[in-house]
């Protein structure tokens, strides 16, 4: 009887040599004679243990990591196709700390399944939010997403619902439901990771989505970046039409949706949904001035739904169980679960999925194990590089959206990027300003000319140059950027900036104990 032994192919697997395990296993077992099928699988987001190999027994999936080719010999004679002991062996990988503390809804399947598979898709529970999505009609469906608490996923927040509805009472030939995959912020990995390892979960919210709104045609826009789950993405759309829940009789329900994947040029600009659109129709992509909004008018004109990869993937899981046991977990105004992505100077860096409420400091210290190097942690920076730097201080802040907004912090996307005492917040306050200069798309002054004289103004103050008077006309560009940019790049822009300045104010006087430079 053959043995599965699953080896993941996403991306940070790849980077870490999971091809030639895959390939040294294969070969390893068959000059032994072991009838062994490799099957390849996403991530379940442990990376600090990647390669993770999991092997399939009477008694369940046994894992061992992390695996490089030098180790596949050892493991072979351990037994590891009966689950063997070794060195490496992680047991259940489900009882792992790590996984067992979370709360996984929509990540439930990474790891698991085939990213390419429908079957092993249907098998471990897929396509069951798209057939009750059927079973109801276009009012129902939204009523369920509005009535979930479920809010964008990408960074603003907004109540899913709200768009929804918007889109579905908009009258027009054509409609569009745009999946932004866009994923530019630093320290955010989860859209890669659903996309390589359960790409099946996004078409499937995306088709629930079309039917809800009367889209029938919808598109994937990617960030360049993303080479494998672009690949992983086509593949899946392919046999999901062969499959038949993609294409003019969606399931046999006489409903049409059809998808198609577009890569990005690039710019981090094109993660806001105005900009994407210019450039999904081929143009530059910068910002559009709002009214009108794309749920209106969209792209090509048309009544467009616009979301995150998240928002669109926690859809299924919605549809099948119910709003009310989504909106059960979370609390307050913001419902369900979070996916946070771990990055920076930390040891167990991955994704969690857990409830929204969990306070920073829990998932740095029980989920992250503090920092890689074993200093003090020092600055986090939540929700990529226009989120504010919270203090130690600020480390008991629950991760909601009202709590975060009230310490004048944002949840974002879900990146966690975490500074040891090391870190000089001075230049990270400047690297924002670059950040926003490089990015901007230019159509506003504010965003275009205020991070540029920012740079300026930054360098001017971490050389010792009059650093009162120039932190004084920095607060300034601050506040009209922030109130008179078009869009969030310039509009958030100041929030690393003020918080580096208002929390590690002694980062800024330190130039100023020394002799000031001829200006």
């Amino acid at each position: 009887m053959s043995v599965t032994i699953t080896v993941p192919r996403d991306a940070v697997a790849l980077g870490l040599g999971a091809n030639k395990v895959a390939r040294t296993l294969f070969a390893g077992a068959e000059r032994r004679g072991l009838d062994v099928a490799i099957k390849r699988t996403g991530s379940r987001g442990l990376f600090w243990l990647e390669p993770m190999v999991e092997v399939e027994t009477p008694e369940g999936r046994v894992a061992y990591g992390p695996v490089t080719p030098k180790d596949v010999d050892a493991l072979l004679e351990a037994g590891i196709t009966t689950g063997g002991e070794h060195a490496l062996r992680l047991g259940d990988p489900e009882k792992i700390p790590y996984l067992a503390r979370q709360q996984r809804l929509t990540f439930h399947r990474c790891g698991v399944v085939d990213p390419v598979s429908v079957e092993d898709y249907r098998a471990h529970g897929g396509y069951r939010g798209l057939e009750a999505a059927l079973k109801t009609n276009a009012e129902g469906i939204v009523a369920e997403v509005r009535e979930s608490g479920l809010r964008g996923r990408g960074g603003a927040g907004f109540p899913a619902g709200i768009k929804w509805n918007t889109v579905m009472l908009a009258e027009a030939d054509q409609k569009y439901v745009v999946c932004n995959a866009d994923e530019g912020d630093s320290g955010t990995f989860a859209d890669r990771m659903m996309m390589e390892g359960d790409p099946f979960n996004l078409i499937e919210g995306m088709t629930i989505a079309g039917i809800a709104t009367g889209a029938t045609r919808g598109y994937i826009y990617l960030r360049s970046e993303y080479p494998q789950a672009f690949e992983t993405l086509k593949e899946a759309i392919a046999n999901g039409v062969k499959a038949g829940v993609l294409g003019d009789d969606v399931m046999g329900s006489g409903k049409a949706f059809h998808l198609d994947v577009r890569l990005g040029a690039g710019a981090y600009i094109c993660g806001e949904e105005t900009s994407l659109l210019e450039s999904l129709e081929g143009r530059r992509g910068i910002v559009r001035a709002k009214p009108p909004i794309p749920a209106l008018k969209g792209f090509l004109g048309r009544p467009t739904l616009v979301n995150n990869v998240m928002t669109f993937t926690a859809v299924p899981w919605i549809l099948e169980h119910g709003a009310k046991a989504y909106a059960d977990y979370g609390m307050g105004r913001s419902l369900g679960t979070l996916p946070i992505q771990l990055a920076g100077n930390i040891r167990h860096g991955g994704l969690i999925e857990v409830a929204f409420g969990i306070t920073l400091r829990e998932v740095i210290e029980d989920f992250g194990g503090g920092t890689r190097s074993g200093r003090p942690v020092r600055a986090v920076q939540v929700g990529g590089p226009l989120g504010a730097y919270f203090p130690d201080a600020l480390l008991d802040t629950p991760l909601d959206y009202e709590a975060m907004a009230a310490k004048k912090g944002l949840v974002g996307h879900g990146g966690i990027v975490v500074f040891d005492d090391t870190v000089d917040m001075a230049k990270q306050a400047r690297f924002a300003f670059e950040f926003c200069a490089a990015e901007s798309c230019g159509k506003c002054t504010p965003c275009r000319i205020g991070a540029t004289r920012g740079v300026e103004t930054m360098d001017k103050v971490i050389s010792g140059i009059r650093p009162d008077q120039n932190l004084k006309l920095v607060e300034d560009l601050c506040e009209v950027m922030t109130d008179g940019s078009l869009c969030a790049m310039g509009g958030l822009t100041p929030m690393p900036v003020m918080s580096a300045i208002t929390h590690f104010p002694e980062d800024f006087r330190r130039a100023g104990d020394f002799p000031v430079a001829a200006e």
